[in-house]
């Protein structure tokens, strides 16, 4: 059964629009579906750190896959993209942020809830990040 699927992309480093673009060329490729719709690309302040202004958008899509398959997928994007880190965490285990040529976060996955280690769906700060929120509202508006 396909569901609808939303996706947070992320670059602060390097061509940033043309990182996302490639992404999103990767991602309609590798997911198997071309995208349904985009969001505009906007221009956010880092979020957790200091570092380079981000060029962030939101993307639709319809897809009849594995969660995990998926997140496995974008993973592999980021890599072959040129992201050679993952998440990082200190020693009281709150994540570190830091600039990326990269980043792609599943938001939703159709009316999907799941909390892994993995992978947690809805995103559990997608209403607290603006580069978030007004992408996926702008996507949302347009259906």
């Amino acid at each position: 059964m396909s569901e609808k699927v939303y996706f947070s992309l992320g670059s602060n480093l390097g061509d940033r629009e043309a990182n996302l673009v490639e992404a999103i060329r990767k991602m309609d490729e590798r997911l198997g579906s071309a995208h349904m719709r985009i969001s505009s690309f906007m221009e956010t302040p880092s979020w957790g750190f200091d570092g380079p202004p981000f060029i962030n958008c939101a993307v639709e899509y319809m897809l009849d896959r594995d969660p995990f398959d998926v997140l496995d997928e974008c993973k592999a994007i980021e890599r072959e993209m040129g992201r050679d880190d993952g998440p990082a965490s200190d020693a009281e285990g709150r994540r570190i942020y830091h600039s990326r040529l990269i980043d792609i976060d599943i938001i939703r996955f159709g009316e999907r809830r799941i909390s892994s280690p993995r992978l947690t769906v809805p995103h559990p700060l997608a209403e607290e990040r603006d580069f978030v929120r007004i992408p996926m509202s702008e996507i949302f508006e347009s259906n």
